[in-house]
């Protein structure tokens, strides 16, 4: 745990008790604030009670008298309409902030030097965060995992010299971290998401750039035009700026042609690794991953040596495109997180031939806007409910089973790429959400790891039982 000491003997006021906003509750506590908590859910207030944590109804409170409110990232802040408590807040004149806030401040007065990474984009954050702190821990270094990615921030090891964190940023957390200061800071790219929470497209974008505008140096994918307004805007404000690119030469960053990621600096330039032999990074979006990854280490003094053994060694995201076991010429691949249709076009798109097993609780759209896709893929061997609607879709163009359950497309899938002369991929790759035969993506991703494992003469390729 991260102790919060700079609001030691102060009233701060919380809204929101989840597993974040309980952590950071926590956190105040330990470094001495005086905390008032609160949520729309009993159960959530209850369980803070009874853990010692002071509650009360936030509209009671003598709000004048809080040194800062701490809102957690899921309540709106100002879309579709601010929560209640934020109305409060603003109309006492107090500070809004998040844990991610608390965390910065938490380094500023302790640990100013030490290393810190912060991951931002609309798509790829999750697994350039991973292979960052990857990087990081397989050069030996002590290195802290945490954010939007799963663990809570306030929950990690104190700030203090040599200890490098790598964070990956939401939008929401951003929003609610006014002097957020990176050593490098990483957007990767910016299309529409999450409107209904930042009103429009600029907004969305203007929030996004905090994150880089704060940082010593700011790595930024040009890729899009948000983004490449936003490299020039922050480079001219004094930032330096590392520009990354998935297909376009850029003269000072890292590029991608094909597998290879080239490093351009000075007027020159040199390959610095082919991702080719690297299974967990396939594709064009992986390339751009990689490129900001490597950017970051090596402004936090990473040597490119390291750079290049922790991106060959690194096992994947886990239920992101993993490969997680192989068999002849077959490589089974876990991207049970894609549980929509554009989320499972990356993988699609990064292998040749394709045992596909898709299905579960259909997403409005289908699987139609994947037809580009569908001369990559041999079979199709559909699950769940959307299974019907996914034949419909693919018609005469895919072949295409009614597998059913997951356990079944699995033993079909495998029998078939065992017969292929090619070598190919059966990949979990749902375009569905899972509710329908499991609790969650994750536990339907561990149900294919579970099967793969469970088949004949297959090489598993990550630790059975936790997914990577």
């Amino acid at each position: 745990m991260i102790p919060v000491t700079t609001f030691r003997d102060k009233r701060v006021a919380l809204f929101g008790l989840g597993g974040s906003g309980l952590a950071t509750a926590r956190a105040l506590v330990a470094g001495g604030a005086k905390v008032v908590a609160w949520d729309d859910n009993p159960d959530s207030v209850g369980k803070a009670a009874g853990e010692g944590i002071t509650t009360a109804d936030l509209r009671t409170i003598d709000w004048p008298a809080q040194a800062a409110f701490v809102l957690s990232p899921g309540v709106p802040l100002t879309h579709p309409k601010p929560h209640w408590s934020v109305d409060l807040a603003r109309a006492a004149g107090v500070e809004i902030i998040g844990d991610v806030e608390l965390f910065v401040r938490e380094r500023r007065a302790h640990a100013p030097d030490c290393p810190f990474i912060a991951i931002t984009g609309t798509n790829g954050k999750s697994t350039t965060t991973a292979l960052i702190a990857h990087i990081l821990k397989s050069s030996g270094r002590d290195t802290q995992l945490g954010g939007n990615i799963g663990t809570a921030i306030l929950t990690l090891d104190p700030p203090k010299a040599e200890r490098y964190f790598v964070v990956e940023c939401s939008s929401y957390q951003i929003d609610l971290a006014p002097t957020l200061d990176p050593t490098a800071g990483i957007l990767l790219n910016l299309t529409p998401d999450h409107l209904d929470r930042h009103g429009t497209m600029q907004h969305y974008a203007d929030i996004k750039e905090r994150l880089v505008a704060g940082s010593e140096t700011a790595v930024i994918g040009i890729d899009d035009s948000h983004c490449a307004l936003i490299a020039d805007r922050v480079e001219r404000a004094g930032v330096s700026v590392r520009r990354i690119s998935k297909r376009n030469v850029v003269a000072d960053g890292l590029y991608a042609e094909g597998t290879r990621i080239i490093e351009a600096q000075g007027g020159t330039s040199a390959v610095l690794v082919d991702l080719d032999s690297v299974q967990t990074l396939k594709g064009s979006h992986n390339a751009q991953n990689a490129a900001a990854a490597i950017a970051a280490c090596l402004a936090v003094g990473v040597s490119r040596d390291d750079i290049r053994a922790g991106l060959k060694s690194f096992p994947g995201l886990k239920h992101r495109m993993q490969p997680v076991g192989r068999r002849g010429q077959a490589v089974f691949v876990n991207d049970s997180k894609a549980t929509n249709a554009e989320a499972a076009a990356p993988a699609l798109s990064s292998y040749d031939r394709i045992y596909w097993i898709a299905g579960g609780l259909p997403k409005e759209g289908g699987i139609a806007s994947l037809a580009p896709l569908f001369p990559r893929i041999v079979k199709a061997y559909l699950i769940g409910e959307a299974a019907p609607a996914f034949a419909a879709t693919l018609g005469e163009a895919v072949p295409y089973e009614i597998s059913g359950t997951l356990e079944r497309a699995v033993a079909h899938a495998a029998a078939d790429a065992g017969a292929d002369a090619m070598p190919s991929a059966v990949m979990l790759s749902p375009a569905c959400a899972s509710f329908d035969q499991f609790k969650n993506f994750e536990v339907r991703g561990d149900a294919f790891v579970g099967y793969v494992a469970a088949l004949e003469g297959v090489t598993m390729l990550i630790e059975t039982g936790k997914g990577r």
